[in-house]
């Protein structure tokens, strides 16, 4: 989930509107921003954002669908350049500490799921299958760390993955809560520690 620079490359506007709401929810939650905030970000008049996302609604579910195809290409990412199970395991705590951004930030996903209460049905069912395929992906990753004896003391990996994405996030959310990085490290060090060399 690396973080973006919406100043870095020429982008469209819809792309840009997309990029500039993704840093805000993230930093502040869905309901932290407004398309008066994303029309001084972008430079354009907000009359023209609803050109592009008639609602609020329709622009943060725009964000989730996104944000769900980059993860599971991240994913599959990791998956190409990791040679163990436990490089998998390590390729997605290193993802989840990067998207706290110095504690600046959280992802996406954790983002919006604080202001749940907020979000349509539709975006709230995103959501779900949206942690669902982590749930899947991650006990693939256990699955391989088990065969592969590069994650210790392995345990049901179906049970595995909700366990170790929730850590992930509350890691998140600690580091977030107190502005301090080593309480992302702190609550991840335990299974950090599982992971063994192939």
């Amino acid at each position: 989930m690396p973080n973006i620079d919406v100043m870095t490359k020429p982008i469209d506007t819809k792309t840009a509107l997309l990029d500039a709401a993704e840093q805000v929810a993230r930093a502040r939650g869905h309901d932290g921003f407004s398309y008066a905030d994303l029309s001084e970000v972008v430079g354009i008049r907000k009359a023209s954002i609803h050109h592009h996302f008639a609602s609020k609604a329709d622009l943060i579910a725009a964000l989730m669908k996104r944000y769900r195809e980059r993860v599971e290409a991240h994913y599959a990412t990791i998956d190409a350049q990791s040679a163990s199970g436990g490089e998998r395991l390590e390729g997605f705590l290193d993802m989840h500490r990067d998207a706290v951004n110095g504690s600046k930030t959280l992802c996406l996903c954790v983002a919006l799921a604080m202001g749940r209460d907020g979000l349509t049905p539709d975006v709230q069912r995103d959501i779900a299958a949206f942690r669902a395929m982590t749930f899947d992906w991650l006990a693939s990753v256990f699955e391989a760390g088990a065969a592969d004896g590069t994650i210790a003391a392995p345990n049901d990996p179906a049970q595995e993955g909700p366990a170790t994405l929730a850590l992930a996030e509350g890691a998140q959310v600690s580091a977030r809560a107190e502005g301090d990085m080593s309480r992302f490290e702190a609550a991840v060090a335990g299974l950090r520690a599982r992971i063994k060399p192939l």
